[in-house]
């Protein structure tokens, strides 16, 4: 587990939720009206995820109440599940920026203000 992800983990969760099926972790995405997801844990390992992450560190540091707040589309995290649920193996390759070209090159190239990180 990298060091950022036990940072978040250890600073941010300050209670764990006990409605959570084993090995899932909640997740909130977007910056103004964020949308709650459940997840498999062990997407928190995966790279595009820690840069996820990472970015996020900037919009609400690493000591918050709560689950996770990732500050990204919405839309744009949903692809990034569905890519990881596929188990497709260029995800595996992928850089951030690329998630975001293709994600948007996909739908039709029209890039939201918010999207920007």
């Amino acid at each position: 587990m990298s060091s950022l992800l036990k940072k978040i983990l250890c600073c941010g969760m300050k209670s764990f939720p006990s409605d959570l099926p084993e090995g899932h972790v909640r997740v909130y995405v977007g910056k103004d009206v964020p949308c709650k997801f459940e997840l498999e844990a062990n997407y928190l390992n995966h790279p595009l995820f820690e840069d996820l992450l990472e970015l996020s560190v900037d919009e609400y540091g690493y000591s918050y109440n709560g689950a996770l707040r990732i500050a990204c589309e919405i839309d744009l995290f949903q692809y990034l599940l569905e890519l990881l649920r596929s188990r497709n193996p260029q995800a595996h390759y992928m850089e951030l920026q690329d998630l975001i070209s293709k994600f948007y090159a996909s739908n039709g190239g029209v890039q939201k203000a918010s999207a920007q990180f």
